[in-house]
This record gives C-alpha cells, sequence and structure tokens, in this order.
C-alpha cells in the first residue's frame, strides 16, 4: 500500500515523523465513511458508491471535482476499507512503465492469491492517449479496478473507452457549513489536528477562512495551518498553551483564492456557458459577474465577441433586429482600443443583448435543413429562371411579380408543391417580430386559401372504413398511438419530478418497468426501488434488465425489487427490503386510483425524505370518457339525440358519484395530503388515444350484474333506451377505432 494511504514506510516501521511534519490537510484526511464531509450526494446513507464500498464490491470508477472537495481522501477511505491490494500513481509522475509494473504485480497477486487490486491514479486526464490505453485491457479483463482522479470532465479530457467502462461520480464544492465542521474537527483532534492546545478565533476570523476557502477544504486547512502554528512560537508549544487567531493573522494566511479556470478545460466551457444562458435569460447581473470573470481570468475578447455576436442572431434575432450590428460595433471598437477601455465595449454589448427583447425563430432555418435532407424538390416551374429556358420549357411562366400590386405583394406558390402549406417560420410576439407577426400570419393565411384552394386533394382521407384498411392496419396504428401515450405520461412524470443523478426513487406498481428504466438511466449514481404484485413480475423485470443498454454492470447497481400487493410498504419492509427507508421521489403511474386517500398520504409521509416529493399521475372517473359522447356525432335523427341526452344526464350522475365507482377523484386525494401537512400542486392533462372496442367491451360495459356503469345505466334508463344505446354503439364499433378521450391529474406533492 502507497505511503499516501499508509501510517508505514517501506520497512514497516511507523513513520511518525513523517506524520508529524505532512501538511495539516494531509493529516486529516477522513479514514472511514463515516469521517467524510460532505457529499452525501454520492456517499450518503443507501447511496450507490457507499454500498458498494460497504460490500467491498467497487467496479472502476472516476472521481471528478474541483480541488479539495475530496478526491483523493475519499479513495483513501476505500483504501482503509476494502480487503483487495491497493496500489496508486500519480499521471503526471508516472508513465507507461509504472503502468506495466503495477500490472504485473497486479497479475501475480490474482494468479496466486485471487485477490483483487484497485488502482488509483491521481489527475488520470495527465495521462496521454497512449498511456490510457496501455491500462485499458486491465480494466477491461477485471486485473485491476481503476479509480481515476480528476478536475476536468472526464468525458472530454479521459479516454471514451476508459469512461465507459467506468462509473462516473461528481463531487462538488462542500458548503459552508460542511467547512465549519471540518475546522472544528481540526482544533478537537487530539492526534492528528490541534486538540492538545487551546485554540480561540476572533470573531468572524474562522468565518472570513470559510468563506474564502470557497468549497476547497484543503485551502481552508492550510489557512488555518498558518495561522495557527505561526501564531506562537516556538512550534509546537507545550500541551494546553491558548493559541489566538485574530481577524489579521485569518486575512494574512488566506489570501484571494485564485479562479477556477482553464482556458482550454472544463471550467472554460462551464463559464462561457453561464455567460450566454445568463444573457439569453434577460439576466444583466449574471451576464456581467460571468463576463467579469471571463476578463479577469485572462479569457480572449475575441472568443466572447463571437459567441456574442452568435447570440444576437440565434436568441435575439428578430425581435431586435438591431441587436447583430450593435455587437459587431462593440467588436470592431474593442480591436481599435484595446484593454483596459475595451472592457467599455465589452460591457456595452453584453448589456444590449441581456436586455434586448429575444426570439429564437432563426432556428427555423434547421427545420427547413431537415426538408430540403429528407427530400430533394424541384423548383416550381413559375419559380424558374425565364431568361434560359422560357421559349422551350416554358420556365418562368405564371410567375406573379409582386411590384405590379399595391402593397408590393401578390399571393402565390413558392415552395416545392410536394411541400405545399409547410411552415417554418412563426414570427414571436417580442420586439419587431411582435410587429410583423400579423402582417406575416394574414398574408400566410391568404397565400394558403389561394394556393390550396385550387390545389388536388393529395393522401390519404381522414375517414376510412374497416373494409380499406383491414384489422391489422387497425392493431399497428393503435399500438404506435398507445406508445405515443406512454412516452408522454413517463416524461411528464420525470419532468414534474426533477430527479438528479443521485437521487433515490421509489416506484410502486412497477410491472411494466415504464418508469423503472428511465429512473435507472436519471439515476445512475442514487438507488431505484420498485414495487411489483408478483414474483413472475419480478423475475420478468431481473431478466429484462439484463438486455436493456442501462449500464447495469454488477449488484449494486442492479434496480431493487419487492414483491407486495400493497401500494406502499412500510418503513419496516423498506429496511428489510432496500438498502434505504427514505426516498427522495416516490413515482406513480395508477390509471385509477383505488386505493384510500387518508391511508396512502399517511404512508408517504413516512417515506418521503425532507423536501422530498410524490408524483401521482391518474385519471379521476369523472374526468373520463363518455360513451354518451362518442355517440353524440353519430345521432342523425331527433329520437336517438333524446336517448344519448338522457344518457349522457345519467352518466354525469354516475361519475360523479365516486362511492357508486368505487374510485377516488383528485379532490378527495388533495384533502388527505393537504390534512398531512403536505403542499399539493395539480396540472391537468388531455389525453388521446384510437381504441378498438370489441364486442367483449359491450358485453363487459352492459352487463347489469358485475358491470358497476351497466348496473346503474339499467336502473336510471328506460330498458328500450338501454338497449338501443348497446345497439348504437355496436354499429359505431364496426366502422373502426373509436378516438377515446379523457383527463389525467398529474399531482406534484412535496413533503415539507
Amino acid at each position: 500500500m502507497d505511503e499516501l494511504f499508509s501510517s508505514k514506510n517501506k520497512t514497516g516501521k511507523k513513520s511518525s515523523d513523517r506524520h508529524n511534519n505532512s501538511p495539516l490537510a494531509d493529516r486529516m484526511r477522513p479514514r472511514t465513511l463515516e469521517d467524510i464531509i460532505g457529499q452525501d450526494h454520492i456517499v450518503g446513507p443507501g447511496r450507490l458508491l457507499r454500498r458498494a464500498i460497504q460490500a467491498d464490491r467497487l467496479s472502476s470508477i472516476i472521481l471528478y471535482g474541483p480541488p479539495g472537495t475530496g478526491k483523493t481522501s475519499l479513495a483513501s477511505v476505500i483504501a482503509n476499507t476494502t480487503r483487495a491490494a491497493f496500489e496508486n500513481l500519480n499521471a503526471v509522475l508516472s508513465g507507461v512503465k509504472d503502468i506495466r509494473e503495477v500490472i504485473d504485480r497486479s497479475d501475480e497477486r490474482f494468479r496466486l492469491y485471487s485477490k483483487r487490486t484497485i488502482l488509483f491514479v491521481d489527475e488520470v486526464h495527465r495521462w496521454n492517449k497512449a498511456q490510457q490505453d496501455a491500462l485499458l485491457p486491465w480494466v477491461e479483463n477485471g486485473t485491476v479496478i481503476l479509480i481515476g482522479a480528476t478536475t476536468e470532465n472526464p468525458f472530454f479530457e479521459v479516454n471514451r473507452a476508459l469512461v465507459s467502462r467506468s462509473r462516473i461520480f461528481q463531487l462538488k464544492p462542500l458548503g459552508n457549513n460542511d467547512l465549519l465542521e471540518a475546522a472544528q474537527r481540526t482544533i478537537a483532534d487530539t492526534e492528528r489536528g490541534y486538540g492538545n492546545w487551546k485554540v480561540l478565533f476572533e470573531e468572524g476570523a474562522l468565518d472570513h477562512l470559510v468563506e474564502v476557502a470557497g468549497g476547497d477544504t484543503r485551502s481552508l486547512l492550510n489557512a488555518m495551518e498558518l495561522a495557527v502554528e505561526t501564531s506562537v512560537s516556538p512550534w509546537p508549544p507545550s500541551a494546553g498553551t491558548e493559541i489566538f487567531i485574530s481577524m489579521e493573522a485569518a486575512e494574512e494566511s488566506i489570501q484571494r483564492r485564485a479562479l477556477l479556470y482553464d482556458r482550454d478545460g472544463d471550467y472554460h466551457f462551464d463559464t462561457i456557458s453561464a455567460f450566454i444562458k445568463s444573457v439569453r435569460g434577460s439576466d444583466p447581473d449574471a451576464a456581467l459577474y460571468w463576463l467579469a470573470k471571463m476578463v479577469r481570468a485572462g479569457e480572449d475578447p475575441k472568443f466572447i465577441f463571437r459567441r456574442m455576436i452568435i447570440l444576437a442572431s440565434e436568441d435575439v434575432g428578430l425581435a431586435d433586429p438591431l441587436a447583430l450590428s450593435v455587437v459587431v460595433s462593440c467588436a470592431q471598437a474593442f480591436e481599435r482600443i484595446g484593454f483596459p477601455e475595451g472592457n467599455f465595449p465589452l460591457s456595452h454589448a453584453c448589456l444590449y443583448l441581456a436586455t434586448a427583447p429575444k426570439s429564437n425563430t432563426a432556428m427555423a432555418f434547421f427545420d427547413a435543413l431537415k426538408e430540403v435532407e429528407r427530400e430533394d424538390a424541384d423548383v416550381p416551374n413559375h419559380l424558374r429562371d425565364a431568361s434560359r429556358d422560357k421559349e422551350g420549357f416554358g420556365h418562368g411562366e405564371g410567375y406573379v411579380y409582386p411590384h405590379a400590386y399595391r402593397d408590393h405583394w401578390a399571393a402565390q406558390q413558392y415552395l416545392p408543391t410536394s411541400l405545399r402549406g409547410r411552415t417554418f417560420y412563426v414570427p414571436s410576439i417580442v420586439g419587431y417580430e411582435g410587429k410583423i407577426r400579423e402582417e406575416v400570419l394574414q398574408r400566410r393565411e391568404l397565400q394558403a386559401a389561394i394556393v390550396l384552394g385550387d390545389a388536388e386533394t393529395g393522401g390519404e382521407f381522414l375517414s376510412w372504413s374497416a373494409s380499406s384498411k383491414g384489422r391489422e392496419g387497425w392493431f399497428k396504428r393503435l399500438e404506435s398511438g398507445r406508445s405515443t401515450l406512454l412516452r408522454n405520461d413517463r416524461d411528464n412524470i420525470f419532468k414534474t419530478a426533477s430527479v438528479a443523478r443521485h437521487s433515490r426513487v421509489l416506484i410502486p406498481l412497477a410491472n411494466d418497468g415504464l418508469l423503472l428504466w428511465e429512473s435507472l438511466r436519471r439515476c445512475p449514481e442514487g438507488l431505484t426501488a420498485a414495487l411489483v404484485n408478483s414474483l413472475a413480475a419480478k423475475d420478468a423485470l431481473l431478466r429484462y434488465a439484463q438486455v436493456l443498454d442501462t449500464n447495469i454492470l454488477d449488484e449494486a447497481e442492479k434496480p431493487q425489487l419487492a414483491v407486495t400487493d400493497d401500494i406502499l410498504p412500510t418503513v419496516d419492509q423498506c429496511e428489510e427490503w432496500f438498502s434505504c427507508s427514505k426516498f427522495d421521489h416516490i413515482l406513480i403511474r395508477s390509471p385509477r386510483l383505488s386505493a384510500d386517500p387518508n391511508q396512502l398520504a399517511s404512508a408517504v409521509k413516512t417515506l418521503l425524505a425532507e423536501n422530498g416529493n410524490l408524483i401521482l399521475l391518474f385519471s379521476p372517473p369523472r374526468l373520463g370518457e363518455r360513451i354518451s359522447r362518442i355517440l353524440k356525432d353519430e345521432c342523425l335523427i331527433r329520437a336517438e339525440r333524446d336517448i344519448v341526452l338522457k344518457l349522457e344526464q345519467s352518466e354525469e350522475s354516475f361519475f360523479e358519484n365516486t362511492s357508486i365507482s368505487g374510485l377516488y377523484d383528485e379532490n378527495e386525494l388533495t384533502a388527505a395530503f393537504e390534512k398531512n401537512n403536505f403542499t399539493v400542486e395539480q396540472q391537468i392533462i388531455d389525453q388521446k388515444e384510437e381504441r378498438l372496442i370489441t364486442e367483449k367491451d359491450l358485453a363487459a360495459w352492459f352487463n347489469t350484474e358485475h358491470s358497476r356503469w351497466g348496473s346503474f345505466m339499467a336502473k336510471t334508463l328506460e330498458k328500450s333506451d338501454f338497449t338501443a344505446i348497446e345497439d348504437a354503439l355496436r354499429q359505431r364499433i364496426t366502422q373502426g377505432p373509436v378516438m377515446w378521450m379523457w383527463r389525467s391529474i398529474l399531482h406534484r406533492i412535496f413533503n415539507n
């Protein structure tokens, strides 16, 4: 084990002198998972990485984050925890020869003792492609388990093949409370820190160190070491000595922190991205801040102006046509005067764009480009060049000259015939475009009326019969519609939930796997747990997981499934079935809500973490489809309309009475959750799909003994009317699928 992670030297003797003389930040490295401060999103209870470390089932990983966030410290914890042999290399100091020596030792260790080897590589992005390729086969065959550490985005700076065989964990800068805890631990630690003395800080001095450290633990501890060990002489003093750190000493110990900025690296792209998004979002204060950061870090002003020129067309566009001219003028002015006065045209351009109205309608070009790539349509005859082939081919014949008309405009076809009526550009309502919008749309309407009115109808009519299409065609069409419906439900749920890579997600009613696979993709560093109602469903999902491209590499990364007939588990069941009993998100998609809302709210309260949310998508009966609506358009005579009107009234009575339908509505659900101190938000979603209604469906609906709907209708309608409705619906379904329309309620329920 390397000296970085060991208190013994190569002779096996304690190197206490080395330990005592090493920097404070090195001495205070965590030794166990419990010692780690912050980074709960990847090593907190129930998180994937913590489970893998505790089970000693670690696969290759890359730790990515700014300096001082604990990448090397986390590696040292793994070194102290794992039963595998531990090797480490620094990419700055080592080459292919060092890699081969480590591989030889690892291979021999595995062959002779069946012992795995974990290889920690600090600054892994510093290795060139050849060095990274030299390691790749041994990571591939499992000879070594790689732990790479890097301050650069591994997706850009590390070999793609190496990244694809590793799981990426992003470490974040520590918050001020975390840094304060690290400082207090250091002051109290008698073995590695300053617990043998009485270290006191002037009011505000320690807070100043924490603030300026900016999330960097190493920076904080280095500053503390300088402040403490230079405030008393000689060092070390006798035990119990009082050491006072004044505000002046604290300020001298931690100078202005160097900006996290690399003109060729990740921070360069992140900062320009923040700048562009702030300008696009019309926030002049944020735009100026990111602009100042780039200038302070030495960014090339030509690069900044280039991005602002692009933004002037892409994001401001025709909402303010002058924006492009202003930015280009500012760029030319900067070339003439340079720094430091050049800061004025830089700021001028930034503020003009940030405060300008926004429109991205220039993106319509790419829609047109897709059509060109899809089909290379011919130029209409009347638009062709008449100067060459007018006599032989009639080119240009029929062209209307706009200037011969009032307002210098005339309606005629300009698009290819195959694209008649196609729209690419839709003016926004903002700025200059808002002024021309009405005129553009009016002209487009006139143009469409003239061009399309005389054109022959092409394509397939929307009305078609069973004989012309056949049942096979119906089912293909219905299957396509159902796929779209499911995809929309899934996307709405995850968009509303706002899950993160490290989220812990519980998915009840997960038999279809619709939400399960998406959660695995979106939360690779967290936990996905799901409930199914049978062992057969659980086995099917686990088998399916083996063939899905969801990067499920080992047991720690698979979904955790449990079988139960209940919608939600108890806390005790969670502790038995899963790696945690609290979840950040609970996602439920259910066509009907049959669970008692009060019981559901109580169960959710015990399972949701603080600030967690429940996303529930269901369709209340009162917002469902009505047979009366389907039949309304089919009524050709007064007698039929009267019967359907009676049916409509009866259906409204049935669906408004939830006790008859045996289901709950959204108002009961909201009341139950608000009573349990949840905050409830609702969104209504219009749903529709084509459905092929069969005789089996009719038999089920109109069954007066087993169907609640059929029983209620038979009691409230005359027998002849009830029979007439069934016959009318039977006649309708012979004509093909029915457009089934209903509304779903998407609930976002917060645990306050």
